[in-house]
């Protein structure tokens, strides 16, 4: 395969658009691509779910069912 190296300069609405002209194969491959990328997670963002984690260990009654929430949001 014959590698192109482009450095072109799109704004954000452009790759939209880009994106949607993609058939659905592509849009699959492009999603993978997206989303198994290796991402540090914030050391901040760590610490926040760890410490939500923390106190639904120390205080479950006070957590809520996901389902009553549903529920009562429909």
């Amino acid at each position: 395969m014959d590698v192109a190296k482009i450095n072109i300069q799109v704004n954000f609405q452009q790759i939209i658009e880009a994106v949607k002209q993609l058939s659905p194969k592509e849009k699959l491959q492009l999603n993978e691509l997206i989303w198994t990328e290796n991402l540090p997670i914030p050391v901040e963002h760590q610490q926040l779910v760890m410490g939500r984690v923390k106190r639904a260990k120390e205080s479950p009654e006070s957590m809520l069912d996901w389902d009553e929430v549903a529920k009562k949001l429909s």
